[in-house]
């Protein structure tokens, strides 16, 4: 009889809630007061103080005290617990593969999908992340209930829930953290207003800038100024306006430059700021990234605002959308723009140094690595995030991540521990990715390499740059031999053309002449007949009879 030797087995699905944590602190006073004492007044605290001390008891449970903190010392004196032993020591990862993994993932909480246009991480841990979400696409329909402006603060360990609710005036373009005071915040408003928020007090903005002195465009950058008090910031935007201003008081920019390479201070021919660039350590200087392709470097040191705008760099042929500074290297900064990520030095304007080779899909963002001098990131509009290795590979990126099909990419941001990114787009989520510790760590003579590396390619630039003058100065030279040239031809044809004319001027006098002539001859011949005829006379006179 035939027997199913086999174990019965069935597979189940099952949908399950998702489950929503949410966390919340507790804010510790000190308490336990007698009702008599009030803990404010200093006076009332001190004779308390002393009154207890004299007890018996407290004297009892001090002694008992006493001999288990002496234990605790002990044991912290015999090990330091907090001493890093392998802190020197520059951990070699070459030979470990780059790879990420991604973390969390965070949606726009509406039900109208906007862009995550702008990000910023909290400076201290970057445990939060703000996002600033905008519909950036032109004149798209919508739909009248939809009224949402706000942006949010993400803790990136509860993707659920935003932690924190923005709600400004308008919707808002760009984002930054104060790196001095880490619970305010810095925002650019679709309407051209900058706002400011302190997260201790409420969601809505502590003061606004008026829309009369405001940008006329959104302003796509705003950056903190690395300034004592900790309250300065300056915004460029596409009307061409570069603005100053104070947190304190946001009733008018403190200094204004327009982006006039003519500097003539003509708003109608300023260049339309797209993107802003500001390195701490250089407070000073400033780099602005036109929509016309151009990048411009400014100085506040200038007297006049003429003066500010100190040399323009060309090479790119769409609007730049990523300008940053390498932060191992000032002198050399990174652009993105149309389909090329271009490398910098402040030393040649005519070109870049490096580049990497036209993309099919348009780039959208890009910056460096904190911690590695040689690496930075881009991303695309077909949703992938290019991770770039110099010493490693310059024509194409050592590791690509295709973050979405569905979803163009906007921004992106990195944390300034080098190990974590984040990457919004286009439908308003926003991707965290943790990196492999090779490409968070420094490699071994990294820094050394790469001095090498943009040096050389300086150097190469520059003899490219000396040579292209050459040329252009001996094209400029035989241009002018190829001038000079008609003219000698026209000088020859001018005595040629005197020449003919004089001919048949005589030519056309000579008949005149000739008959003059043969009268003259004909009236000579004649007197010579007469006075032949009278001395033929005279030689035979005739005699009279």
């Amino acid at each position: 009889m035939p027997i199913q030797c086999s174990v019965e087995m069935s597979e189940h699905y099952i949908n399950t809630d998702r489950f929503e944590t949410e966390i919340r602190g507790v804010n510790h006073t000190e308490g336990g007061w007698p009702r008599d004492i009030n803990p404010h007044e200093l006076e009332q605290v001190q004779r308390y103080r002393k009154k207890v001390e004299k007890e018996e008891s407290y004297i009892k449970s001090i002694t008992e005290l006493s001999g288990m903190m002496e234990r605790f010392i002990k044991q912290n004196n015999a090990i330091n617990i907090y001493e890093d032993y392998f802190n020197d020591n520059q951990f070699d990862m070459d030979n470990e593969e780059p790879k990420a993994k991604g973390i969390n993932l965070m949606r726009d909480p509406n039900e109208m999908k906007r862009t995550a246009c702008h990000l910023s991480w909290y400076p201290d841990g970057g445990r939060k992340l703000a996002v600033a979400y905008c519909n950036l696409d032109f004149q798209r329909s919508l739909p009248d209930t939809y009224t949402c402006l706000d942006s949010y603060i993400w803790d990136i360990e509860n993707p659920n829930k935003p932690e924190f609710t923005l709600k400004p005036v308008s919707p808002l373009v760009c984002l930054e953290y104060n790196p001095k005071e880490t619970h305010t915040l810095i925002g650019g408003c679709y309407n051209g207003q900058i706002a400011f928020w302190d997260t201790r007090k409420n969601s809505h903005p502590c003061e606004s800038s008026p829309v009369e002195v405001s940008h006329r465009d959104p302003p796509y950058k705003v950056i903190w100024l690395h300034s004592k008090t900790g309250t300065e910031c300056f915004s460029a935007s596409t009307d061409g306006y570069v603005h100053w201003w104070d947190t304190r008081k946001l009733g008018k920019p403190t200094e204004s430059l327009v982006l006039d390479l003519s500097k003539q201070e003509n708003i109608a021919m300023a260049e339309s700021a797209s993107v802003l660039e500001y390195e701490p350590t250089i407070p000073t200087k400033f780099m602005v990234g036109t929509e016309r392709g151009t990048i411009i470097s400014c100085s506040r040191k200038a007297k006049t605002p003429a003066d500010k705008i100190t040399s323009v760099y060309t090479g790119h042929i769409g609007p730049i959308y990523a300008l940053q500074r390498n932060p191992f290297f000032p002198k050399n900064f990174l652009t993105v723009a149309d389909w090329t990520a271009r490398i910098w030095s402040e030393d040649i304007r005519e070109s870049s140094i490096m580049w990497t080779n036209y993309h099919q899909s348009y780039l959208t963002d890009a910056c460096w690595s904190p911690q590695r001098p040689a690496v930075f990131f881009t991303t695309k509009l077909d949703g992938s995030l290019d991770v770039w290795d110099l010493l490693y590979k310059q024509n194409d990126p050592i590791l690509s991540i295709k973050v979405s099909d569905k979803q163009a990419l906007q921004c992106l941001r990195i944390q300034d521990s080098g190990q974590h990114i984040a990457v919004g787009g286009k439908n308003g989520s926003v991707n965290i990715f943790e990196f492999s510790s090779s490409l968070y760590n420094l490699q071994r003579n990294e820094k050394s390499l790469v001095t090498m590396m943009f040096e050389r390619e300086t150097r190469r630039e520059k003899i490219l740059e000396s040579r292209h003058r050459e040329m252009k100065l001996k094209d400029k030279q035989g241009k002018a031999e190829e001038d000079d040239a008609p003219k000698d031809e026209e000088e020859v044809d001018l005595v040629s053309k005197a020449e003919k004319e004089f001919f048949t001027l005589i030519e056309k006098e000579k008949p005149t002449h000739d008959a003059k002539e043969i009268e003259l001859r004909t009236e000579a011949d004649k007197d010579t007949m007469s006075e032949a005829g009278s001395e033929k006379r005279g030689d035979s006179p005739e005699v009279k009879s």
